[in-house]
């Protein structure tokens, strides 16, 4: 499948903020939140660094996108995630009513978008988004795979 200029553009971001978590010591997933075409927030794992057990890269991108735009609801804004989010994580895009999120690579493990459950359309939750996987989604994996691998 072919993605937009501007998917590939901003999953490339993520994966910037993901070997950033990589080079923290953390599990390589990184996100960015664009809104007006912009990207306006990026985060990545810190849930080692941190103790928190929350500190996944999309809870960070989106706290860090709604303190810049200055609003908990990022209505009309896309994630980009390089690892298809949990459902924790998808819970709180739909309480920060995410309009899209794309993703790179699939998590048959625990991914909640599509591969282990699919919350896109849940009726317990009250919004609903656009989703978009598998982005880049060979060189997303192949930042995990690697990370894994070393410490195995």
């Amino acid at each position: 499948m072919s993605w937009s200029p501007e998917d590939t553009e901003h999953m490339h971001a993520a994966l910037g903020a993901a070997r950033q978590a990589e080079a923290a010591g953390e599990v390589p997933v990184g996100a960015v939140v664009v809104a007006g075409g912009k990207i306006v927030a990026d985060g990545h794992n810190i849930s080692v660094s941190d103790a928190d057990p929350s500190g996944h890269a999309e809870v960070v991108a989106l706290r860090a996108a709604a303190n810049a735009l200055g609003n908990h609801r990022l209505n009309d804004a896309t994630l980009y995630v390089t690892l298809e989010p949990c459902v924790m994580c998808v819970g709180a895009m739909a309480h920060a009513r995410i309009s899209r999120v794309v993703f790179g690579a699939y998590d048959m493990k625990a991914g909640a978008l599509g591969s282990v459950e699919d919350l896109s359309m849940s009726r317990a939750l009250n919004h609903r988004f656009e989703v978009n996987g598998g982005v880049l989604a060979d060189e997303c994996g192949e930042l995990l795979r690697a990370f894994f691998e070393a410490r195995r």
